[in-house]
């Protein structure tokens, strides 16, 4: 859309977003205390993985040490100047979203769910503790949504429905203003294909239901 962005993989223990851009085993270039984001496709990335010794070395740290390393992911990186900084989080309420409150007060949240009534319950927690942080929910967005069957036209729903939509009520009456569900992605096979190929559906196939969801969401 031609903004300047930047995504930190902020998912200590469950860092996905190099595969996902098709930019695993890559390190950043370090310069005296700083170090240059990994850049595709104009998107400046950075995560845990990139540092550890072997890509499949597990993460295995405490909340004090979480809190230092998002700390210093967030700081000793060059960002240049950034229109958006985006921040994928472990799901739940752990340390990590604890210190993204202490360490970025101002930064907003969008909450992520499945249409499954039991995730949700879960996304609504972390809602809850990004309210009680001072954070901005600016929306909730259902993944793994329904989708329409291309054979038969029928519309399959894997995990259920409403997830998303029944996040966003219960947020909304919580913090006491609207909190939208902004998008509603479906299930695509080819949405898991493009993410193990580190080929993100909007860049393989931009005309794709999800695709065009992802675009709405963007807008």
């Amino acid at each position: 859309k031609g903004f300047k962005v930047g995504v930190l993989d902020a998912d200590v223990y469950g860092h996905s977003i190099p595969r996902l851009l098709g930019i695993e085993g890559q390190r950043p270039t370090a310069i005296d205390q700083t170090f240059i984001p990994i850049e595709v496709n104009g998107i400046k990335v950075v995560s845990i993985e990139m540092f550890k010794p072997d890509r499949a070395d597990p993460v295995a740290y405490r909340g004090p040490l979480l809190h230092r390393v998002l700390e210093q992911l967030l700081s000793d990186a060059y960002w240049g100047d950034l229109d958006f900084l985006l921040l994928d989080l472990p799901p739940g309420t752990g340390d990590i979203a604890i210190s993204l409150g202490q360490l970025i007060p101002a930064s907003e949240i969008i909450v992520v769910t499945t249409p499954q009534i039991a995730a949700a319950e879960v996304a609504e927690r972390a809602g809850r503790i990004a309210h009680q942080l001072k954070q901005h929910i600016i929306g909730v967005i259902e993944n793994m949504s329904p989708y329409i069957d291309p054979a038969t036209g029928a519309k399959v729903a894997l995990f259920g429905e409403g997830g998303g939509a029944e996040t966003a009520r219960r947020l909304s009456t919580l913090v006491g203003a609207d909190v939208p569900l902004v998008g509603e992605i479906p299930f695509e096979i080819e949405l898991r294909e493009g993410g193990d190929e580190g080929k993100p559906i909007v860049w393989r196939n931009p005309e794709s239901p999800a695709a065009q969801q992802f675009l709405a969401i963007v807008d």
